[in-house]
């Protein structure tokens, strides 16, 4: 997953560790510098290959998730291309990580592969470092959206896998035909 000589901050050890103890379906990190929203793999299958389409198995969940989130953006929704992130508008607003650039250790490749939890990474706007007076229409741009890609979690299939007796399974493997992809049900 990490490249060789890749040193993992304590931080983010201490989040993959969280995300291994609570069963989180669904996550979105957030960061600044352009305004669209990517989704995995972000890392391309081909290492010589800067933008490289690279899909999960759950590429159309993925393209759902990222699509919930871009739709309800007053800005990422806009079709103007003259606009910040306007080179994504022929796209809807989202990417495949790996095909806009590729990069090893993302938390969003971690969760797929490591976790049971789906996660796209949203640019919240062209300024990498925003000015302290300009979070809070940052705030009231991605609010909306927020919400509504937190609602994409009662999307789906849910229940408990249990035994002949009633009792929960721990740790049972799911499998969808068609995807390539299992996840394990929770304590």
């Amino acid at each position: 997953f990490f490249s060789p000589g890749f040193q993992v901050a304590p931080e983010t050890k201490a989040v993959m560790k969280w995300l291994r103890s609570i069963p989180f379906v669904l996550s979105a990190s957030l960061h600044g510098g352009e305004l669209v929203v990517t989704y995995p793999y972000d890392y391309s299958r081909h290492p010589m290959e800067e933008k490289m389409f690279s899909p999960t198995p759950d590429e159309k969940v993925f393209k759902m998730l990222a699509k919930a989130y871009a739709d309800a953006h007053p800005v990422i929704s806009d079709r103007s291309e003259l606009r910040c992130g306007g080179n994504f508008v022929n796209r809807g607003g989202i990417i495949n990580g790996a095909e806009w650039y590729s990069f090893t250790g993302g938390m969003a490749d971690f969760n797929y592969l490591h976790t049971n939890c789906f996660e796209v990474t949203v640019e919240v706007g062209c300024e990498k470092f925003p000015l302290e007076e300009e979070l809070f229409t940052i705030w009231h741009e991605n609010k909306g959206a927020l919400l509504n890609y937190m609602e994409m979690v009662h999307r789906g299939i849910k229940g408990i896998v249990s035994d002949k007796f009633g009792n929960p399974i721990k740790n049972a493997r799911i499998s969808v035909r068609g995807i390539q992809h299992d996840v394990t049900t929770g304590n």
